[in-house]
């Protein structure tokens, strides 16, 4: 009977340890964070140009089905901001940016400033109003026009 409830003692303290790892995981999925540092993209970089006011720069992967969603709403909050540049990076094909970059699961989305620095970065599928609100961040007039 001691072996039963120390199997369901382990058992326990497992689920409570996923559940917890799950909870934190969905809570910053999707959050914008300032970018620590001074790092700058150049359209040789990313292999395209950057916009005049901001670049969102989306790293994905084939497989991966929040990067489809995210590409939709990128494109499509992006695509009503003049001088809003929308880039996708393989991240299979770029794992030289990713290792530079740290970044550790896709989607994650760099908005970069006119001058092509990270200003924000965010990890997980993204809404509409939390891709404008990052954008409005960086640039603000961008969202006004």
């Amino acid at each position: 009977m001691s072996q039963e409830l120390t199997r369901f003692a382990v058992l326990g303290a497992a689920l409570v340890i996923a559940v917890v790892i799950g909870l934190v995981a969905r809570r910053t999925s999707g959050t914008a964070a300032r970018d620590a540092g001074e790092q700058v993209l150049t359209a040789d970089d990313l292999g395209s140009t950057l916009g005049s006011r901001a670049t969102v720069v989306q790293f994905s992967t084939v497989v991966c089905a929040p990067c489809r969603s995210t590409r939709r709403v990128l494109d499509e909050v992006t695509g009503r901001m003049p001088g809003v540049a929308h880039i996708e990076v393989n991240a299979e094909e770029r794992v030289d940016l990713l290792s530079r970059l740290r970044v550790r699961r896709t989607p994650t989305v760099l908005v970069l400033d006119s001058r092509g620095r990270i200003v924000r970065r965010i990890s997980g599928a993204l809404t509409g109003q939390q891709a404008q609100a990052a954008i409005a961040g960086v640039a603000p007039e961008a969202v006004a026009a």
